[in-house]
């Protein structure tokens, strides 16, 4: 019989893991607590609009192919994917400028000489010097750190020059050009992992270059399309998810997982088990403290936190002449970004991005309408800011931003449908811990071995995926922590002789 493994949550990770085993003959039983497959990475409908919930942006697009390719699958027998130009507009503040980047590096130089003359060599040494810098920094991401001689493998050696421990993303982006507001262009990526430019490590540098370097893609359909897809794939497999099925706890024995128990008292035992949930959450209510020796609840909530966000999902009856992606940047970008991660604070003149989707894909609302998507980086839930009381008026002055700033003129008188998701939508009804969307921080102190690891330190025969173990969030991470994970598992029954038949360790 073939061996059994249990995965916790229907998320990017988890169906990553899920794709991968199931086609490798393992018999996989995925248990998703929402109706929906997905996560954050899923998709909903509202009288015809269609939205994603979370990411809109896709990158390192091979890491998502290579997923496919290890299951015998070519990915454009399943998605469809545009790559976008520009990769976006940014709006500086009030000052009318607006910014366009390309992904075409002559396109991009005329676009930074345009703006912000006498930049160009900068951009040169960037791609030049960041090309090599990701080079490295990849194949060390790619590598899993369970022990401390980890630290002695030749590509975590190999990168430590480039960590950046000493430096800050935007001190790095410094080293290449002169005015801050183009710094920022290569820098507000530090949101993708939930933190301030001026505390990100300078090792992310990277994720600007990825944009820069393999352009940024949209999945016809929506984004949640990857989920689905994946999905069909573990079904096509012989794999099971269960819907409307949540775990109430794992199951441990003598400091191994032996399977979990649902909430409706059943309960089903694995060789192995893998941990899709958002970590914070899945410490917090799905394993005992009794059980728990390295991840108390006080290290749990000690530990350091994305940031949140504050959502709108707009449907509105008329098309705007905006990109697909739009960036409105405070008129104080640093101060915004402080009261966000230190602070704690709603700001008075917040950032905003704005999703445009239809001018890219008509399918996503009805004819001559669109969905706007709008995406505030707020304080997490340990700013104790009381929703109920703030987001009204919170709504009111992002929709005025959208039109006095972001191109979206008199929207509020256009709506037909509408959803609002606050820091405390995301952790009372989407389980995620202090309602910090991008999980754990990413300082060095929780990179690399510092972070949960993929095979758990704390039990055996269990495993995390997601943004919470190595290598961090962002969808092509957590793809790759769906590989790392799998392959953990291969290698250690490859070792046992006990593989299934199907079985090639990556």
């Amino acid at each position: 019989m073939d061996k059994k493994v249990i995965i916790v949550g229907a998320g990017p990770g988890g169906l990553t893991a899920g794709m991968l085993l199931a086609s490798q003959g393992y018999d996989v039983e995925i248990f998703e607590k929402q109706s929906y497959i997905g996560g954050r990475t899923s998709m909903f409908e509202m009288n015809g609009y269609k939205f994603d919930l979370g990411p809109t942006f896709l990158m390192m697009n091979h890491v998502l192919e290579d997923v496919f390719k290890k299951t015998g699958r070519d990915i454009e027998d399943y998605l469809d994917i545009k790559k976008l130009d520009p990769m976006y507009r940014i709006v500086y503040g009030d000052s009318g400028r607006d910014f366009y980047p390309s992904s075409k590096h002559e396109k991009m130089e005329s676009e930074i000489e345009r703006l912000f003359p006498g930049n160009i060599p900068g951009y040169r040494r960037y791609l030049q010097k960041e090309k090599n810098k990701y080079n490295i920094l990849f194949e060390c991401l790619k590598e899993t750190y369970l022990k401390p001689g980890d630290f002695l493998k030749k590509e975590l050696i190999k990168s430590i020059p480039y960590l950046g421990v000493r430096k800050s993303l935007f001190d790095v982006l410094g080293s290449y050009f002169k005015e801050d507001d183009l710094k920022m262009a290569f820098t507000f990526q530090a949101k993708y992992l939930g933190m301030s430019p001026w505390e990100c490590p300078g090792a992310y540098s990277i994720i600007s270059y990825v944009e820069h370097d393999g352009g940024v893609h949209h999945v016809m359909g929506g984004l949640g399309e990857i989920t689905n897809v994946m999905a069909k794939v573990i079904e096509e497999e012989g794999g099971k998810i269960h819907l409307n099925t949540p775990i109430k706890e794992l199951l441990i024995q003598n400091g191994k997982v032996i399977g979990v128990e649902l909430e409706n008292g059943e309960k089903e035992h694995a060789e192995y088990t893998i941990v899709n949930a958002d970590f914070g959450h899945a410490m917090t209510n799905l394993v005992g403290e009794q059980h728990r020796k390295k991840y108390t609840k006080k290290k749990i909530e000690k530990s350091k936190y994305s940031c949140s966000t504050f959502m709108l999902y707009l449907g509105v009856d008329k098309i705007y002449d905006i990109p697909h992606h739009n960036i409105l940047f405070s008129n104080d970008y640093k101060n915004n970004v402080n009261e966000i991660s230190k602070k704690k604070i709603l700001s008075e003149d917040p950032s905003v991005y704005i999703q445009n989707a239809v001018v890219t894909d008509g399918s996503l609302a009805p004819e001559g309408k669109s969905t706007i998507y709008v995406l505030v980086p707020v304080p997490n839930n340990t700013s104790e800011i009381d929703w109920e009381k703030e987001k009204a008026s919170f709504r009111e002055k992002i929709l005025n931003i959208l039109e006095e700033r972001g191109g979206l003129s008199d929207i509020k008188d256009h709506i037909e449908v509408e959803r609002m998701v606050t820091p405390l939508d995301w952790e009372e009804k989407m389980d995620v811990y202090k309602g910090a969307v991008f999980n754990l921080g990413h300082n060095i102190s929780q990179m690399l071995y510092f972070r949960p690891h993929n095979q758990f330190e704390e039990f055996e025969n269990c495993y995390l995926v997601g943004g919470g173990t190595h290598p961090g969030s962002g969808l092509p991470t957590i793809f790759q922590s769906g590989i790392i994970s799998t392959d953990l598992i291969v290698k250690r029954d490859a070792k046992d002789n006990k593989q299934p038949k199907k079985y090639t360790a990556s």
